[in-house]
């Protein structure tokens, strides 16, 4: 069945807390995610990004703080990066997340779903310097998805490969260093 995406979860955008303002950036509070983040990155959870921000810099920012299980879609420069969030966390402006309704989608179900999707992000973007999805256009864009059983089902098959290649992944990393 097809869904809009604010009809199956939230869409929140990120963003940014000043960079003039160097307590705003820490090594170790809330994990804050960019598309640069996502670069290369071949799992399917992300716990932490390159940087993190403060409370302070969460606060005085349009930054928010996603739940777990958060859809994590970049949204620009590039469109279509995407990973779940294992833990709480904030993105920069270059993400429209989903927080889904896990009534409805089953969280991993609709990461499938966005990264078969990047095509079709790339296409509703628009902009004149560089492409971008808007927060509203995000929220109309259309997926399909059907019956929690049939999620279930079709996971059954996704999941393991996914862990598979995951774990050679890890292997390769391994054997490369």
């Amino acid at each position: 069945m097809k869904y809009k995406l604010s009809e199956i979860g939230k869409v929140v955008g990120g963003g940014t807390p000043s960079t003039k303002q160097p307590e705003y950036y820490t090594d170790s509070e809330i994990p804050w995610i960019t598309p640069k983040d996502l670069s290369g990155y071949d799992k399917m959870f992300i716990s932490k990004g390159n940087r993190d921000i403060t409370k302070s810099g969460l606060e005085n920012s349009s930054a928010k703080l996603l739940p777990a299980k958060s859809i994590l879609v970049s949204s620009r420069a590039p469109i279509g990066y995407v990973a779940i969030a294992k833990n709480k966390i904030a993105t920069n402006q270059g993400f429209k997340s989903i927080i889904p309704n896990e009534s409805l989608v089953i969280p991993e179900y609709l990461y499938f779903v966005m990264k078969t999707s990047k095509q079709n992000l790339e296409q509703i973007a628009s902009g004149s310097t560089f492409k971008e999805i808007s927060t509203k256009v995000m929220s109309n864009f259309e997926v399909d998805i059907p019956s929690m059983n049939e999620q279930k089902r079709i996971l059954r098959y996704l999941l393991p490969i996914t862990r598979k290649i995951e774990k050679n992944i890890k292997i390769n990393d391994n054997l490369a260093a």
